[in-house]
């Protein structure tokens, strides 16, 4: 086997705790890192309708939120001529990409999971470094936007492109088909800016619609990479359109458009909320939503308390606790809750905080200066009727001297405490005490989100009791990889109940693609006859 062979088969999911030879994936990744070291500082374009396009405006200087100093890029700022240009391309293209066929699709969709395998350590480095990943992290997103392609690609293929033969009638022969949308806007978060932006825009793709895709302005770099390789693979112009800048300026021009067909959004549920209910105006259309979490987990007095508390550190703390799926709650059963917490607390101490682009870091920096605000605004406020049990503090100096730095902070708070309802999307984690798992499921889903939720019991009952009572869309029993944590594409769903999603049927499943078209029924009656 070659090296560029090896180096594209190794591979990482977000529920490892080591690679099968830990040397050469730090190996593999340090030559990723100085791939994506030598590319700071370099000016990116706007992507339309098949060409480089520049724009007017004063690029946009992205720095990492490890260390200030390092201008990641400098990247165009659309206006809203650019949306327009945007759209403009993507309906000229969309019939013929319809025509293309499914088949012709899945080929070129096929080509870009391939590319993104090969590209895959200098993909993950420069995402560490854009968003604050660990290799782990960073490593496991890049494997899990090529795995959506190609799971999104076998779903189409398994259901013959959505094409089915009906009942017979009278001398008429009928078949329902599902058919693209036409144009769809695609709208990623910084939090995973490969796998979300892959996730919806693959999707869409492979079901025949064409996309304008507009990624977070934390996260502009992993979002031109993505455009890089749909480029590559060969899909044609207008197919595929990148745009970035602010979303004051470029945001709701972009999704409130008449040219756009659907919506596809990850964000938070307050923008999510205002989108779905602006979006459709004359006729409904589709918003395809992930609109963030609160997410429990639960501790049964039977349960392996290692095992949990390793769960719930990784679930709560990883990617410092910024993502929708976040263990951010906590229910222990009162007879284990002080042994449960006391290895709770002694596996956070351990976490190794710094440079996450650095061997054996596993807790990075929080995105930006607002975030760590949002931190220190939630420990004053755990303060106010709980108690900080590990953390609670903004970390400065050395390395940290110019990252967002903040501890991974536990605390133990009352159970009508404000913050085991709001989001934080931090390394913040709240404990409280309950009676049995009875009331610790009446907890859990009192929040107005339902994304993830996990228990950790060693009985078959109570496994049973809490996947049929709690209102969570993805559920986890005794998960050390990640209490709440992990998806992957075609071995667990991932998608949200109330507050968390919109259609209640998750990516990384079967019925994803299926959610960005709509139906046909096509009957042909012979001629020269007349039906009954």
């Amino acid at each position: 086997m070659t090296t560029a062979q090896a180096k594209k088969d190794f591979k990482i999911t977000y529920t490892s705790s080591a690679a099968p030879d830990m040397n050469l994936f730090h190996q593999y990744f340090d030559e990723g890192l100085q791939w994506a070291r030598a590319q700071m500082g370099k000016t990116y374009p706007l992507f339309i309708g098949g060409k480089e396009v520049a724009s007017a405006l004063k690029p946009k200087a992205v720095h990492s939120p490890i260390n200030s100093d390092w201008v990641l890029g400098h990247f165009a700022m659309a206006e809203v001529s650019h949306v327009s240009q945007a759209l403009d391309a993507a309906q000229k293209a969309k019939k013929s990409w319809e025509r293309l066929g499914w088949v012709e699709r899945v080929k070129l969709m096929r080509k870009a999971s391939s590319l993104i395998r090969e590209r895959k350590w200098e993909l993950g480095a420069a995402m560490s470094l854009e968003v604050g990943k660990s290799r782990m992290e960073s490593m496991g997103e890049v494997e899990e936007s090529a795995d959506l392609i190609d799971y999104y690609s076998k779903i189409m293929e398994e259901n013959n492109g959505y094409l089915k033969p009906m009942g017979p009638s009278y001398k008429e022969t009928t078949s329902s088909v599902l058919r693209p949308y036409g144009v769809f806007a695609c709208i990623s978060p910084f939090n995973f800016p490969m796998a979300l932006a892959t996730g919806m825009s693959s999707a869409a793709l492979i079901a025949g619609n064409v996309v304008v895709f507009k990624p977070s302005p934390e996260t502009p770099w992993t979002g031109y990479l993505l455009n890089e390789i749909y480029q590559q693979a060969g899909l044609p112009a207008g197919v595929f359109n990148f745009i970035t800048g602010d979303d004051a300026v470029i945001g709701d021009p972009l999704w409130k458009d008449e040219r756009v067909d659907g919506l596809a959004f990850t964000g938070s549920k307050e923008v999510g909320m205002r989108m779905i209910k602006e979006f459709s105006g004359k006729f409904w259309k589709p918003a395809l939503a992930e609109l963030g979490g609160k997410n429990a987990a639960i501790v049964c007095a039977s349960s392996d308390l290692d095992a949990a508390a390793e769960g719930i550190m990784r679930s709560a703390f990883g990617l410092q606790g910024q993502k929708c799926s976040a263990c951010s709650r906590v229910y222990v059963e009162k007879s284990v809750a002080e042994k449960f917490t006391r290895k709770l607390i002694e596996k956070t101490k351990k976490i190794v905080m710094g440079d996450p682009t650095q061997m054996d870091v596993f807790l990075g920096p929080v995105i930006n200066a607002r975030a760590v605000k949002r931190y220190e605004e939630a420990v004053r406020a755990a303060q106010n009727g709980g108690e900080i049990l590990v953390g609670g503090s903004v970390v400065k100096g050395g390395i940290f001297a110019k990252g967002h730095f903040v501890s991974p902070t536990i605390a133990r708070l009352p159970l009508d405490h404000e913050l085991f309802l709001r989001e934080l999307f931090l390394p913040f984690t709240a404990i409280a005490e309950v009676a049995n798992l009875e009331e610790a499921v009446k907890e859990a889903n009192k929040v107005e989100y339902g994304l993830t939720a996990g228990i950790f019991s060693a009985k078959k009952e109570e496994i049973e009791y809490f996947f049929d009572h709690v209102e969570a869309g993805v559920c986890y029993a005794n998960r050390k990889g990640g209490a709440t944590t992990g998806a992957w594409p075609g071995v667990q769903s991932f998608g949200g109940w109330k507050g968390s999603g919109t259609t209640g049927k998750g990516g990384c499943g079967p019925y994803y693609v299926a959610q960005f078209m709509h139906e046909q029924s096509r009957t042909v009656a012979e001629l020269g006859t007349v039906p009954n």
